[in-house]
C-alpha cells in the first residue's frame, strides 16, 4: 500500500528518508520519489503543489491530489528495535515530539521530518490488528 507525504525540498527529503530512516528509493524524479517501505508498502514523496492537476499519459490518468499542513504517517518496527531507533535518531539530532505506551503494550515515538510532517515509529500492540 502507499502513503503519500508532500515536501518543499525534494533533495533534502530524499536524504532524510534514505540516509536517516534507511529506505531504498525505487523511483526518483523532480516531483516524486517512491521508497520501498517494506511489507509491500511504498512511501511516496511528492513535491508540494506538483501533483494538484491530473497526471495524464498514454498509460492512463492519475487523479490530482495534494496535502497541506503537517501530515502524519507511521512506520511499523519490531518491539526490540524501539531503543536502537531512539538512539539513532538522538545521535542525528532529531527532536522528539512525543512518546506513548499504548494499553495493548505497543510503543510509539514521534518526531518531524524536515517538512514538519509528523513521523511515528510504532511497535506491535498499538492496534488490535498490529
Amino acid at each position: 500500500m502507499e502513503t503519500a507525504l508532500y515536501v518543499e525540498d525534494m533533495p533534502r527529503a530524499v536524504v532524510f528518508y534514505r540516509d536517516l530512516i534507511g529506505l531504498k528509493a525505487m523511483v526518483e524524479t523532480p516531483r516524486l520519489t517512491a521508497f520501498d517501505a517494506g511489507r509491500q508498502g511504498v512511501l511516496l514523496l511528492f513535491l508540494r503543489g506538483a501533483t494538484r492537476a491530473d497526471g495524464v499519459s498514454k498509460a492512463g490518468i492519475v487523479p490530482g491530489h495534494h496535502g497541506e499542513g503537517p501530515l502524519h504517517m507511521a512506520f511499523a518496527i519490531a518491539a526490540h528495535a524501539y531503543a536502537p531507533w531512539k538512539r539513532r535518531l538522538q545521535r542525528h539530532g532529531v527532536a522528539f515530539r512525543g512518546e506513548m505506551r499504548w494499553p495493548r503494550g505497543g510503543r510509539s515515538l514521534y518526531f518531524e521530518d524536515p517538512d514538519a510532517n509528523v513521523i511515528e515509529l510504532a511497535t506491535p500492540g498499538l492496534w488490535p490488528n498490529y
